[in-house]
Parts: C-alpha cells; structure tokens; sequence
C-alpha cells in the first residue's frame, strides 16, 4: 500500500487541540492495523523549541535519538506508542537554515533563492521524509499555528502543492475550528468556522474533514449549516466537545466515524471498528479511580504544560493504581527553612521537577532535606536529582558550601559538575547530553526491582551537569547509593536511599517514556509508595 498523508490544520484560535486530534486520529488508525507516524511542522523561526522558556511554548519534550522538539510529540508517543524521531519536529528555522546551507555551498547554482519554489519544496521534503526512510500506511502532519498566521503560510502552500502531487487517494485535509457560545445571545455561533475555512479555500486548499471544537452539544441544524456553508458532507463534519480527559478523546472521534471518514475519503474500505479493549480498560479504571493521591510538584514555572509529561506519566501510573492522582504545584521560589512543612503539608509524595538555572534552587534543595528527614516518598528527575545530591552534601557530608557548577562555578565542593565534553561547547541550541542512554541498574536496588529486576534500561537525557564521580564513594559510604550507572561514560545516572520508604533521583527524564498503555516502571512504584504513605 502506498503512504497516504493526513494534514491538520487549525483555524479560529489556537490551543484548540491540534496535536490531541492527531494523536487520536493516529491511534484510531493503528488499531485498524495500519502502520501509522505523526509529526509536527511549526511556523516559528527557533530551529527547535530547546531554548524556548516553558513560558513561551510549554516543555520540551525529547525524542530518543535527542531531539528537542514541541510537546505534542508527547501526546504522539502516549496516545500510540509509537517513536518518534528528529525527522517528526520541523520548524521554520530548520527549513530556512536548511535552504541557506545549500545555498552557500552553491546547490542551487546561483538562482534567486525564493519562498516558492525552494522554501516550499524543502518542507514537502521534509513532509515526505520519514516514509523514505521506513514504510508506513499513514503519515499524519499537524501545521501549528492558525489559518491567517503569516509565518504559517509557506506550509500551508506546501500542503496545497501536495495534494494536487499525490492525488485526492493519498492526500486528505482535516481542519479543526471553534464553535463559540455567546451566553449573552444563548447561541452556538458558527460564523468564526465559516470565516477559517474560507481562509483555507483562499489558499487553494478544500478540507475534506472538518473537526469542530466546542464547549456545548453541536445540533444536526448546526452541523448541516455548517456542511452547506463550507463544501463539506455532513457525516464529515465532527464536533469534538470539551471532555473530562484527553483520553477519552479517540473513542469520541470512533464513536463519530473520524477514522471511517478519512479511509472512505482516500479510497480505502474501513471494515469492522476495532474494540479499542486495553484503551477502554484503562479509560474504565481512572473512571472508578476516586480515592485521593495528592502529590506535590516542587518546581519554579507555574505552568502545567511546563511539566506536562510528569503530569500525565503520573495520571497513568494512578490510573493503573486504582487512584485518582491530584498534583499540587509548589512554587520552590517561596520555600524556605520556616515555611517548608507548611508547603508539604497533606502531600503523600513529592516530585522534585527538572530545570535550568539559579531561581528556586534553595527551595528545591530544602524541600529534598525535609522529605529525606521526614521519610516523605519523593522522586527527583534531571535537576531535581541534582539537588538531593547537594542537599545530602550540605548536611550529611558536612559540605556546607556544596553546590553545582552551573549555579555557582567557584564552589570548593562541586559535587555536581559540568560533563567533560560539554567544557568546550559555547551555543545553547541542541548542544545538551540528549536522547536515551544505557543505564546499568544495580541488582537489589529499590530501583531495580521498580524495573521488575532488569539489569539494564535505556531512557532519555537532557543535561549538562553531572555527578562528580569524585565523591562517590563518600556518598555511599554515609547512605545515598549510586545504583544506576551508563557503562559507557561511567556517569552516575540513578541515586537512591535504600534505608527510606522510596527517595529516588534521576538524572534522566522517565515521564517522556511513559505511555497510555505502558505506564513508567518509577512512576509505578513512586505511586506505589506513595499510596502506602496514606496508609
């Protein structure tokens, strides 16, 4: 079967779920037996969202061959499973930067370098590059960004080229609207819908499909004005209507026919609709999950999407628990040493959040001594790893003046130090320790029986300071043992306190491993401690 291609496209406003519809869409299509792949192309000129602050554009999530890419590939990789990879995150400044470099080098000998056609061509080659490199059935790209954007229109022109390449087959458009509801009038209005796709035609571009946001029951008369005004079927026009989970979103679209429509559509029999019955399962357990876990995120971006595969990694580890996960977000900034039991207080663990730089550092540090001397279920990742290690130097060790690198370089004990190769690196972008690493785990260790005894692991990195092996055996001599270790690099990767209920820190990122139907073995056990705080 040839590669057929799926485009999303957004209109009205943004954050309208773009990449949870693609995720669906994918899923739906995978339990059909089709071998399926999601990407993100995005308008913005960064070469990727590394440097971008949490604040601008959420976390950055990492792929396992080390790209730093928009957290929709999350979604991507928890909805279905599957990897993505560097060639499923384009933006803007890579085509560009692309382009530019083979224009130096004299590529294109000597032409007027344009936005048609050698802009547009790149990024249909980039569209087109992940089923040059391994077969796959579907390929579905999401466009960021809304209809009308200036910086979107270069792909927009890319998709309407491609579609008029491949055929009506192998091409297909979904378009994602707002329907709002003025409450002053009591009125879904459905004129902002009819004004994007407008839009979308003025660009050559006919969606096949069109996916309706809304926060209120779509009526028939809605869906049919809405079919007549913008060329569309009726049984192609979807209303994906607010719901309690994001989980819940591909057995909406099922129940609606979204994948039926878009196999029809390219010429292709849909056949019986799959069961969905492990989606289904757990969709019932976090259902009948009511009892209460409250677990703190002590970290300094008071953003949800700042943590946003932390959040769902534990959602999925409560789920399969039988409970229903509360997250409390800590602000590290404000705690201090007079504060911190009141800022912990009714927590049944704390997660200790990755980050970069000084702010709320001391609080992070305070907020790990007082869940280490409390016996509190806490679980540090990236930085928040870091910073059990300078707390327990601090004040088991006896190094007062214990700290990393990074937040202060003259520090006499740098128990956490900038990697070797990292020394001579100077650009920020993509320069990191990135993508999974081997990790040996030692045998009889909390976090190896968390892995279910497995003696060795692979799991994602975004990092540039380390353990200083210098002080390792001092470490274990007086109680934190490094119990993970990457056997090429010899970098300590896991420590844990054996003689506590579950104090573990990572230096790598397990939540961007944690999927829908394969939660992340710490998260599983971090929860399971947790529960058994309450008890």
């Amino acid at each position: 079967m040839e590669t057929r291609y799926i485009f999303i496209t957004g209109g009205v406003a943004s954050s309208l779920g773009k990449g949870i519809i693609s995720a669906s869409l994918g899923k739906l299509l995978q339990a059909r037996g089709y071998e399926i792949t999601i990407q993100k192309f995005d308008p913005y000129i960064n070469i990727d969202p590394g440097t971008l602050n949490p604040y601008e554009h959420g976390e950055c999530y990492v792929t396992a061959d080390g790209q730093e890419t928009d957290l929709d590939l999350g979604h991507y990789e928890r909805f279905t499973g599957i990897q993505t990879t560097r060639d499923n995150s384009v933006t803007t400044g890579r085509i560009y930067l692309s382009v530019i470099e083979r224009e130096r080098r004299g590529d294109y000998l000597g032409k007027t370098i344009q936005v048609v056609p050698h802009i547009t061509d790149e990024i249909k080659r980039r569209i087109l590059l992940n089923a040059t490199k391994r077969h796959f059935d579907f390929v579905i790209t999401e466009i960021g960004g809304t209809i009308g954007d200036i910086e979107s229109q270069p792909f927009l022109e890319a998709i309407r080229q491609l579609r008029w390449e491949l055929g009506p087959q192998r091409a297909l458009n979904v378009h994602l609207t707002f329907v709002p509801y003025l409450a002053a009038a009591g009125e879904l209005k459905t004129k902002p819908t009819q004004t994007s796709v407008k839009q979308l035609q003025g660009l050559g571009i006919q969606p096949e499909v069109l996916v309706l946001r809304t926060e209120h029951d779509l009526s028939d008369d809605i869906r049919h004005k809405v079919a007549h005004f913008c060329n569309v079927e009726v049984e192609a026009v979807i209303q994906s209507q607010d719901l309690p989970s994001i989980y819940e979103v591909p057995v909406n679209m099922q129940r609606q026919g979204l994948d039926a429509i878009c196999l029809k559509k390219m010429g292709l029999t849909p056949g019986e609709v799959p069961e969905l019955g492990p989606w289904h399962d757990f969709l019932e357990r976090r259902k009948n999950a009511t009892e209460i876990l409250d677990i703190g995120l002590v970290g300094k971006y008071d953003l949800q999407d700042a943590y946003k595969s932390i959040l769902e990694s534990l959602a999925h580890a409560g789920t399969y628990n039988d409970r229903k996960v509360k997250t409390h977000f800590i602000n590290s900034e404000y705690i201090t040493r007079e504060n911190v039991a009141e800022k912990l207080a009714g927590m049944n663990g704390i997660v200790i959040c990755p980050g970069f730089g000084q702010r709320g550092i001391e609080g992070k540090i305070i907020a790990a001594e007082y869940t280490r001397t409390h016996d509190i279920p806490t679980f540090g990742i990236c930085l928040g790893m870091q910073m059990m290690v300078i707390e327990f130097a601090r004040n088991v060790l006896g190094y007062a003046d214990a700290n990393s690198r990074e937040m202060d370089q003259t520090t006499p004990h740098n128990v956490i130090d900038i990697m070797e190769e990292q020394k001579t690196i100077t650009q920020m972008g993509g320069t990191m320790r990135l993508g999974a690493y081997d990790c040996e785990v030692r045998e009889g260790s909390k976090t190896w029986e968390a892995y279910g005894e497995q003696p060795l692991v692979k799991e994602r990195h975004r990092h540039r300071y380390e353990f200083n092996n210098r002080y390792l055996e001092e470490y274990q001599r007086n109680g934190m043992q490094c119990v993970g270790v990457n056997p090429a690099a010899n970098l300590v990767e896991i420590v844990e306190i054996p003689s506590l209920r579950w104090y573990i820190g990572t230096q790598f990122h397990p939540e961007y491993s944690s999927t829908v139907l394969h939660p992340h073995p710490l998260f599983m056990s971090f929860v399971r401690a947790c529960i058994s705080e309450m008890q």
